[in-house]
């Protein structure tokens, strides 16, 4: 399963929350605009267009694609709702026209001194009439916007299709898994006897799937914290950002977290604020409501952030050890780029992604997720799976996303084409660059050996200033 929200493992899409209990009510005209009126026409080619008139045009198309994902989606009571909103909508147009038809000849018949008091009564009702229908109106698409925005990205047509994580397909393995002459330790155990995790104290601090590294493990963490922004900056050419933890509404709906996962965040009542799951959230909410231009994009972001995720839905797995935490590190890469070029930006950040694990000496394959693995917001995915000797078999560490402009809709986040033109929804893409708790799981348990002793990779000997770290 992904390590973000994802296909068959997510809320069900019956799981719903109402967009005027997580947005303030002036971005409600915002989104409004964008479901409704989408700035500009998109072309066939930009493949995501969730709003209502493309749902209209191409519903079954829409179907199928989405069908593949293994959703289930009540397009009976979309059409109900879509039919009942055409239908109130022009009942008030047909009103208005009768009230100002009736308007003019009740002022044609008050300067004539005719009684007019009927024709008033009547003007009366006709405007309480129009009232009620726009109220009306006004549910509808609330209820319509509802249903939008509870609606997953539509899968790209090179996405294999298939049911789960089983249908998944392996796109290139690197490295030889360690033939290990000695039953290899799991990490948690490797952990607590090298003195460098405590599960105990965690648990007495916060609860379960909580970690505290300690000594050499906590220096590790940070040395692969710096590696890892290091080789992204220096020479991927990402832009490194520091971010806050705590986001609004609006800035998590805009990335798809809001309003379908809101079971699967941690939120602060008080202020209205909700901890990040990801730092994907803060960095595409950069640019959100703003139109950039076409000769800067791409702009490739990164950024070293703890993730907070209630993991609601994976009771009873990994329980122990540090692969599903509650709180974790992770380093991401983002980038924003023009719908032509975005499936090219996808393999390059997929292969910064890679080099983490190259340089770590670390095992992995690359795999494609099919379309009932994806996650809600994206068009395509290739997650980064690493080995993991005491598991003999491999996990994922990253998975890296084209959201296309799926998230770049909701944020309202368009450049302004260089040859002049309407303004066009830019590409938004994301991935883990990678995640650090996992990293480490990874280089415990290849690199350990029969004495305990955990190796330390080539690369990371000077970020830690030793080449192994050895029991007590």
């Amino acid at each position: 399963m992904s390590y973000h929200f994802c296909g068959r493992n997510a809320p069900p899409l019956s799981l719903r929350v109402k967009l005027g209990e997580v947005l303030n009510k002036p971005s409600l005209a915002t989104l409004n605009a964008l479901i409704y009126n989408p700035g500009e026409t998109l072309t066939a080619e930009e493949q995501t267009m969730l709003d209502l008139a493309y749902l209209r045009k191409n519903l079954e198309e829409v179907k199928e694609r989405l069908k593949t994902r293994g959703v289930e989606i009540n397009w009976d009571r979309f059409l109900e709702l879509d039919a009942q909103r055409r239908q109130a909508i022009r009942k008030v147009e047909e009103l208005k026209h009768t009230r100002n038809t009736l308007s003019k000849e009740l002022g044609r018949r008050k300067a004539a001194g005719e009684d007019i008091s009927a024709a008033t009564v009547r003007m009366r009702k006709l405007s309480e009439k129009i009232k009620e229908l726009e109220k009306g109106a006004k549910d509808l698409d609330e209820e319509i916007r509802e249903f939008l925005a509870n609606l997953p990205n539509l899968p790209h047509p090179s996405v294999p299709v298939g049911e789960d994580e089983g249908d998944n397909v392996v796109v290139r393995t690197w490295g030889e898994p360690r033939d290990f002459p000695f039953e290899p330790k799991p990490h948690d155990e490797l952990g607590e006897a090298l003195g460098i995790m405590d599960f105990r104290r965690a648990a007495r601090l916060s609860g379960s799937r909580f970690v505290v590294l300690k000594g050499w493990g906590a220096r590790l963490e940070m040395a692969l914290i710096q590696f890892m922004l290091d080789l992204h900056v220096k020479e991927h050419g990402y832009t490194p950002f520091m971010l806050p933890y705590l986001v609004t509404p609006e800035t998590m709906y805009a990335t798809g977290q809001l309003p379908k996962f809101e079971e699967e965040l941690y939120r602060a009542e008080r202020d209205d604020l909700y901890l990040i799951p990801t730092a994907e959230v803060p960095l595409v909410n950069l640019h959100r409501d703003e139109t950039l231009a076409e000769k800067d994009l791409p702009l490739s972001y990164t950024a070293y952030t703890p993730c907070f995720r209630r993991e609601a839905g994976s009771y009873g797995k990994d329980v122990k050890g540090i692969i599903r935490q509650h709180q974790f590190d992770k380093v991401e890469l983002v980038k924003l780029t023009t719908p032509e070029t975005s499936y090219e930006e996808l393999e390059k950040l997929t292969a910064n992604a890679e080099e983490v694990l190259r340089r770590l000496e670390l095992p992995y394959r690359v795999v494609a997720l099919c379309t009932g693995d994806l996650g809600f917001a994206a068009a395509k995915t290739y997650d980064l799976e690493v080995w993991i000797p005491s598991q003999n078999r491999y996990r994922e560490i990253s998975s890296c996303s084209n959201c296309e402009d799926f998230q770049s809709r909701r944020g309202g986040i368009r450049y302004r084409p260089a040859k002049g033109g309407k303004g066009r929804l830019v590409h938004t893409l994301n991935g883990s660059g990678v995640a650090v708790g996992r990293t480490m799981v990874a280089i415990l348990e290849n690199f350990q050996e029969e004495d305990g002793t955990v190796r330390i990779p080539q690369v990371l000997v000077p970020y830690l200033g030793t080449d192994s770290i050895t029991p007590p």
